[in-house]
C-alpha cells in the first residue's frame, strides 16, 4: 500500500519573514500585525534590554527594561488620556516576568495611589496606600490585602494599630478614637472588636468628647479577668 504524506501546513508569511530577520541589538520601530509598536533593543529576536512598547488596541505604553521578551527590571506603564492624548503614568517600578514585582508605585486615580512592595503583580510585603477619601494604610500586605501588622489612619485622624488578616482587623489591636478622646484595646475578629477594654484617652483635648466619662471598673483583679477572657476567646477561635 503506497505511503500517503499529508501536505505540510503552510505558516503565515510574516512568521517566515520574522524568522529571517533575527533581530538583535538596537532597532528602530518594529510593528506587529495587530498594530502594536516596539522600539528598542533585541537579543535573539526577543525584546531584551531597554525599549518602549505601545499597544494600539488598549492605547497603553510600557517604557523600560526587558528580558527575553518580557518586562523585567525597572519600567513605567502608562495609558493614554482619551481627551488630551497624553500618556498618564499608572505604574512605575520593578517588574519580573511581565508582572509588577519588587518595589513600585501604582496610581489608581489622581488622589489614590500605593507605594511599596509587589509580588507576582499583587501588593505583598510592606507598603503605604493613600485612599481617595483621605484614609492612609501603612503596613504589611499579602495578595492585595492588609495582612500582618499595620496602621490605618482615617481622614478624621482616628486610627487603628494592630493585626490584620485578609484586609480586615483581626487579632490584637488598638483603636484610637481621637475625636472622642477614647482608646479601645483588645482582640478583633474580622473587623469586629470581641474582647477588650475602653478607656478615656485625652478626652479633655478631644474635639467631640463624650458627655459622660467611662466609669471605673470595680473589680479586685480587673487585669486578670480581662486576661482570662482574652485567653478563652483565642482558644475558642483555635
Amino acid at each position: 500500500m503506497p505511503l500517503v504524506k499529508s501536505p505540510k501546513k503552510a505558516e503565515p508569511p510574516w512568521k517566515e519573514w520574522d524568522h529571517k530577520a533575527q533581530k538583535s541589538g538596537l532597532r528602530h520601530s518594529v510593528y506587529s500585525v495587530n498594530g502594536d509598536e516596539y522600539s528598542g533593543e533585541w537579543f535573539n529576536n526577543l525584546k531584551h534590554g531597554k525599549g518602549t512598547y505601545t499597544w494600539k488596541r488598549t492605547h497603553s505604553e510600557y517604557e523600560g527594561e526587558w528580558e527575553c521578551g518580557r518586562r523585567s527590571g525597572f519600567g513605567t506603564f502608562s495609558v493614554q488620556d482619551p481627551t488630551t492624548g497624553v500618556y498618564v503614568k499608572v505604574y512605575s517600578g520593578s517588574w519580573k516576568n511581565d508582572k509588577k514585582h519588587g518595589y513600585g508605585t501604582k496610581f489608581y486615580s489622581d488622589k489614590e495611589y500605593y507605594e511599596g512592595d509587589w509580588k507576582d503583580g499583587k501588593r505583598s510585603g510592606w507598603g503605604r496606600m493613600y485612599f481617595a477619601n483621605g484614609d492612609i494604610y501603612e503596613g504589611e500586605w499579602l495578595e492585595d490585602k492588609h495582612n500582618g501588622q499595620g496602621m490605618l489612619r482615617l481622614a478624621n485622624e482616628n486610627r487603628y494599630e494592630g493585626s490584620w488578616k485578609g484586609g480586615k482587623k483581626h487579632g490584637p489591636g488598638k483603636f484610637y478614637y481621637l475625636d472622642k478622646g477614647q482608646l479601645y484595646e483588645g482582640i478583633w475578629l474580622e473587623d469586629i472588636p470581641k474582647c477588650g477594654t475602653m478607656i478615656d484617652f485625652t478626652s479633655t483635648e478631644a474635639p467631640f468628647p463624650t458627655k459622660y466619662p467611662i466609669p471605673e471598673v470595680k473589680l479586685e483583679d480587673a487585669n486578670g479577668v480581662l486576661a482570662e477572657a482574652r485567653k478563652s476567646f483565642l482558644e475558642d477561635q483555635e
